[in-house]
């Protein structure tokens, strides 16, 4: 499993090719990357972080891109929808994709202190929820995979049991 969010990496880098990468996906498959869906995409990747709609709603009042909540719905239902945002259910909040424009099956690592949110990569198909669904005759189509525990940096600095 490959693991994206915890790890230090060059983050101005990794901004670049994420935003160069969905542009070129909407270029290829003519979607239309309004000014809005680009800056609700860049918040999310500045921050790296899972943010909630009205968090980043808040962000585009602030800078003049609208102040009802369906313009950061829409911008975000779209970003969905093309696979270059996710949906963290557990927080109902919303992390950009470390893959933007890629077929894979994320799994989601959040941290249950500091609310640090890492992508890694999940084969559906393969171990027990594989085995599982072979087992019944089920074909995974899509699966959602959220893990709870603690990021390095707050499992370092736990207090050790007793």
């Amino acid at each position: 499993m490959d693991t994206i969010g915890f790890e230090a990496h060059d983050h101005k880098g990794c901004m670049r090719a994420a935003l160069a990468a969905v542009e070129a996906h909407c270029a290829r498959h003519k979607l239309q990357f309004t000014p809005v869906r680009r800056r609700v995409l860049e918040i999310l990747l500045s921050e790296h972080r899972a943010m909630g709609a009205y968090e980043i709603l808040d962000t585009l009042r602030s800078e003049g891109l609208g102040s009802q909540p369906p313009v950061a719905y829409r911008a975000l239902d779209f970003l969905v929808t093309h696979g270059f945002v996710h949906k963290i259910e557990r927080l109902n909040a919303f992390i950009a994709c470390t893959h933007p424009g890629q077929d894979h099956t994320p799994a989601f690592l959040i941290c249950r202190q500091c609310d640090a949110v890492a992508e890694a990569h999940a084969e559906p198909s393969k171990g027990m929820l594989g085995r599982a669904a072979a087992d019944s005759g089920f074909t995974i189509e899509q699966a959602v995979v959220e893990a709870m525990g603690l990021c390095p940096q707050c499992r370092e600095s736990a207090q050790p049991c007793a």
